[in-house]
């Protein structure tokens, strides 16, 4: 299948990539940086500006797109006006898209749709109450490309993604910077880490959005392993793989508000209809983050 990805130079996108060429697909890569990958065509497109994309679409000609880009500055991305240009810009390209004949979209969504006053967020049952302009942004997406895709000719999947973690994570999110603060001798701060959170390893998001790609499932799927951890276990679980002492501090102040105590996916559409299982658990997915950070991990130095 000829496949258009967006992001692939990103940290899901570059998993996403590499699971969609193991499979096999023609992949033409669009956005402003080329991936590090052999074998993918790449077209510099700048997706904001939007200036010739149609007659990008209408040279490549794909069958299927994989449209993962979106600004993802940590700690800034939940709230930046960015995402307002985002929504704009992923209409043009679905416009573009269908009007070239393509027929298959996989969009990349995000559990912050969800309310989060519910812990367990499934697909049919739990309402979309977005607590920021991010998760605004990706449900108002998902709700107009829902709206249009019988009118365009188009099979919308949205891979809802839960937490994701792995090699070439930044230094600014959880594992990252317990990475970083092992490699610089220094020690390590966290929240008090009550909160449990649904962790999946970025491989294992590439290859269920691949899959999600290749079904012919509509609509919204969960992207997660279906298993909450406390961040502070997970943490723990990580540092006890590495063969060298980290100094771990977890702040004693309570939880913000807009943090709720539990999150975690239903993977029933992701199992069942995608036929989609994991690859990695926390134990395996730590090690291989820390193996490929260059801290070898070793399952004898657990410490929980």
């Amino acid at each position: 299948m000829r496949i258009v990805i967006t992001g692939a130079s990103g940290f899901i996108g570059g998993y996403t990539l590499r699971a969609a060429l193991a499979a096999g697909h023609e992949i033409h890569a669009l956005g402003r940086t080329a991936p590090a990958h052999p074998g993918v065509a790449f077209h510099a497109c700048d997706l904001i500006d939007g200036t010739g994309l149609r007659a990008l679409m209408a040279a490549i000609r794909p069958e299927a797109l994989l449209h993962l880009a979106w600004y993802a500055e940590p700690g800034k991305f939940w709230t930046a006006p960015e995402n307002l240009d985002w929504v704009a810009a992923s209409l043009r390209l679905t416009r573009a898209f269908a009007e070239s004949g393509g027929t298959r979209l996989v969009v990349a969504g995000t559990c912050a749709e969800y309310d989060w006053s519910h812990a367990l967020l499934d697909e049919a049952t739990t309402p979309l109450r977005p607590a920021t302009l991010y998760g605004k942004a990706k449900a108002g997406l998902f709700d107009l490309l829902h709206a249009a895709a019988p009118a365009l000719g188009l099979s919308l999947g949205w891979g809802r993604i839960f937490v994701p973690y792995g090699p070439g994570d930044r230094p600014e999110r959880l594992i990252g910077a317990l990475i970083a603060a092992l490699r610089e001798h220094r020690p390590a701060d966290f929240s008090a880490g009550t909160q449990e959170r649904d962790f999946i390893h970025a491989a294992d998001v590439g290859a269920a959005l691949v899959a999600l790609l290749a079904s012919t499932a509509t609509g919204p799927v969960n992207i997660g392993s279906g298993e909450a951890i406390a961040v502070r276990r997970f943490v723990e679980l990580a540092a006890g793989l590495v063969p060298i002492a980290a100094d771990l501090r977890f702040s004693d102040r309570p939880l913000p508000a807009t943090e709720p105590p539990l999150l975690v996916a239903s993977t029933g559409r992701l199992h069942n209809e995608i036929g989609f299982t994991p690859r990695f658990d926390h134990h395996t997915g730590l090690s291989d983050t820390l193996a490929a950070a260059g801290l070898s991990a070793s399952p004898l130095n657990t410490r929980i």
